[in-house]
């Protein structure tokens, strides 16, 4: 476990000493629940005698991380998007520097990155539950037109499936 998860473990009270300039302020926190490591991940197990909104509230929760797919697509063009984000924000300088860092090959990051000039309705489209979005492959294809009203021609006449 991280060192962060100290008391988190078995749901202990935890005690922060808050710095002078703060007023040197005593507080304690207490959370009901003890986290388990399953793998390589963390999982949250509520307590027995917990409160009975608490079960109602993971039951949701886990029903509705269920419920979320995310598709090859989608995840293509979160990291395009955040790619571009580093970009403009001067933390690399090119696509060439974010590729090496990611270890992606340079060809593979430029497709990539070409996804954030999709248009805005064909990314709503990524994101539908519909049997009819777009394929990755075909992203990277349409990326390369010019305008949206192009890309989007280029969806509606493309057969969606091989």
């Amino acid at each position: 476990m991280a060192k962060n998860d100290r008391g988190m473990v078995t749901g202990d009270p935890v005690t922060y000493q808050i710095p002078a300039p703060a007023g040197g302020v005593q507080m304690e926190t207490f959370i009901p629940w003890t986290l388990v490591k399953r793998g390589v991940r963390r999982q949250v197990i509520t307590p027995i005698d917990a409160p009975e909104h608490f079960e109602k509230e993971a039951v949701v929760e886990r029903s509705a991380r269920k419920q979320v797919k995310v598709s090859p697509s989608v995840r293509a063009l979160g990291l395009a998007h955040y790619w571009q984000r580093l970009l403009d924000e001067g933390k690399y300088r090119s696509l060439t520097d974010i590729a090496a860092t990611e270890g992606v090959d340079l060809s593979q990051a430029s497709r990539t990155a070409q996804l954030t000039r999709l248009a805005p309705e064909i990314v709503e489209s990524c994101f539908s539950d519909r049997l009819g979005a777009p394929k990755l492959e075909q992203l990277a294809r349409v990326s390369l037109a010019g305008t949206w009203a192009d890309q989007s021609s280029l969806i509606r006449n493309k057969p969606q499936g091989r």
